[in-house]
């Protein structure tokens, strides 16, 4: 008798196909989340790094003054 009551008690009962189902979603989500938050948080750091070496680049080669365009003159 103790040892059946010893049994059921540790023994896990089998898992409907429903609970496994909801298991894998749960990890998945889960996964998904993960990979969600590495990926946005590596295209702030590339952002970043892009918008420094812009403003890098343009401090050290200021964009030339435009070329003042000058008016025809009407012939006659």
């Amino acid at each position: 008798m103790k040892e059946s009551q010893a049994n059921s008690v540790f023994k896990q009962g089998k898992k409907s196909p429903s609970d496994r189902a909801d298991q894998a979603t749960l990890a998945s989500r889960a996964i998904m989340e993960q990979e969600k938050v590495a990926r946005e948080k590596k295209t702030a750091r590339l952002r970043q790094l892009r918008l420094e070496k812009e403003a890098a680049d343009e401090a050290a080669n200021p964009a030339p003054a435009p070329k003042v365009k000058r008016k025809a003159q009407k012939q006659k």
